[in-house]
């Protein structure tokens, strides 16, 4: 059935759920496990008065411990996975866009499933905040599981 699965996650309690389901059904797949932790790209708001002679120095500070943060959660994950007896590898990159990353890794890891959480937003609150779930769900071409 599935062979390799991508596990999406921000490291927040309710995307672990959804890892913990994905490791879960790898385990029961006998599938190959990739962890994706997709951090946000660095942004500065200014405007023409303001200038900050430091930007350079604070873009390098914020995207080195942004990747640390990411790495050493997947660090952790790829221990379950360890423990489950999968082989398990780990991404992270850096991008405002969660959604098209995820689909990209999928495709050039060649997963044939995502496993992914969804907050279960419904109404105005849904579609004003918009969901990279959603966002997957409607762009991607590999079968999607949705954990809620």
């Amino acid at each position: 059935m599935y062979k390799h699965i991508l596990l999406p996650t921000d490291g927040s309690n309710l995307a672990n759920r959804a890892v913990t389901q994905g490791i879960a059904l790898a385990k029961a797949l006998g599938a190959q496990v990739t962890l994706l932790s997709v951090v946000p790209e660095f942004r500065m708001v200014a405007d023409e008065s303001f200038a900050v002679p430091m930007s350079a120095q604070f873009k390098d500070r914020y995207e080195k411990e942004a990747k640390t943060r990411a790495e050493k959660m997947l660090a952790g994950l790829e221990k379950r996975v360890a423990g489950a007896e999968l082989k398990a590898g780990s991404v992270v990159i850096a991008s405002d866009l969660p959604y098209q990353q995820i689909i990209a890794v999928a495709k050039k890891r060649k997963c044939d499933l995502i496993v992914m959480a969804s907050h279960g937003r419904r109404g105005l609150t849904g579609l004003l905040l918009g969901s990279e779930t959603v966002k997957v769900l409607t762009h991607s071409k590999v079968p999607v599981l949705v954990v809620r």
